[in-house]
């Protein structure tokens, strides 16, 4: 527990204090993501101070160990290069990274707030008995962070004083850093070996040739204007197509079928912050909002002008999305052309 502040430009903040002193070096563990590593975690467990060391784990840990070695502001690389961590199973995870915090004595552990860290993460406090801060947004020291809550309408500022400080971090919110031109030690990590008995079964992946949704520079999000699949097929992904973007889909374009659910942007979807982010058929409902507020140009197309999203767009276009989509799409074609 700590102190924390609210702030929502409603009014004064309210306070709730509490001591918290810091008294062991600063150490940082940064657990990465097999095949998916973020590495603007790094960024945010930076600014606390002190040397930063990174888990990696699972049977291509070793390979991916000589990249993130590279990364500036890494001090060393430890490897759990066994493919019983292939798939982050939490129950297994969880005690490797308990273990190697206790070797290595770290004051803070960054994870992304990712579903790989939303699922580790938690689970290895418990075992620790120590509180977790969920989704940071910016680092103000070693003890005290800034977080959205009540989607994004509320900016808390929390203060911990457990001794280990368990983080994951909203990865939009921090630049990726840069590549250095040495390479950090790599070391074997402490492996458990902790006998499960929750096994991996299977996985079904979606896969497309388009960028990925969460690290896109340019995003086209489809929502319940639409009203139906074969319109957002029609509509949206040749919109995507000449963008060179990723799709997306409002909350609302998901549970209608519209598109799968891999695409979907909000509070509980994936949050996102490109360059772009181009909102059609989008209303804009505050769980959505949550999802792509911090796009750093925010277009929306509607119909409706007293649509919610045009509070936050930096472009809006009251207009037939049927009529404007198509023409807008041909035109970025004849650029490209």
């Amino acid at each position: 527990m700590g102190f924390f502040h609210l702030s929502s430009g409603l009014g004064r903040p309210s306070l709730v204090r509490l001591s918290s002193t810091i008294t062991r070096t600063l150490s940082s563990l940064v657990v990465l993501e097999s095949g998916s590593p973020s590495y603007s975690v790094l960024t945010a467990a930076s600014k606390v101070g002190g040397p930063i060391s990174v888990l990696l784990a699972g049977s291509k840990a070793s390979a991916e160990a000589l990249e993130v070695a590279k990364v500036d502001g890494v001090a060393k690389v430890l490897t759990a290069p066994s493919a019983e961590y292939d798939h982050s199973l939490p129950e297994k995870f969880a005690p490797l990274v308990v273990e190697n915090v206790k070797r290595g004595s770290y004051t803070h552990v960054f994870a992304p707030a990712s579903a790989f860290g939303k699922n580790v993460v938690p689970r290895a406090a418990a075992i620790l008995d120590v509180q977790q801060i969920s989704d940071i947004t910016a680092v103000q020291s070693a003890d005290t962070f800034v977080r959205p809550i009540y989607a994004g309408n509320v900016i808390a500022t929390v203060k911990s004083k457990d001794p280990i400080k368990f983080i994951t971090v909203r990865t939009s919110a921090f630049p990726d850093p840069a590549i250095s031109t040495s390479s950090a030690p790599i070391e074997d990590a402490v492996d458990p070996s902790v006998n499960s008995q929750t096994t991996f079964v299977s996985e079904e992946l979606t896969k497309t040739e388009r960028p990925d949704l969460g690290s896109a520079k340019r995003v086209v999000s489809g929502g319940r204007g639409l009203k139906d699949k074969e319109s957002f097929d029609k509509i949206i992904y040749p919109l995507a197509d000449a963008l060179g973007a990723a799709v997306g889909a409002s909350r609302a374009a998901v549970d209608s079928g519209f598109a799968d659910n891999s695409l979907q942007v909000g509070q509980t979807g994936k949050v996102v912050a490109p360059d772009l982010y181009l909102a059609v058929g989008i209303s804009g409902a505050i769980q959505h909002l949550a999802g792509m507020k911090d796009s750093k140009t925010i277009v929306a197309i509607n119909k409706d002008a007293d649509a919610p999203i045009f509070e936050i767009a930096d472009i809006g276009l009251v207009a037939d999305l049927f009529d404007a989509i198509p023409e807008l799409t041909d035109k970025i074609n004849k650029l490209n052309n």
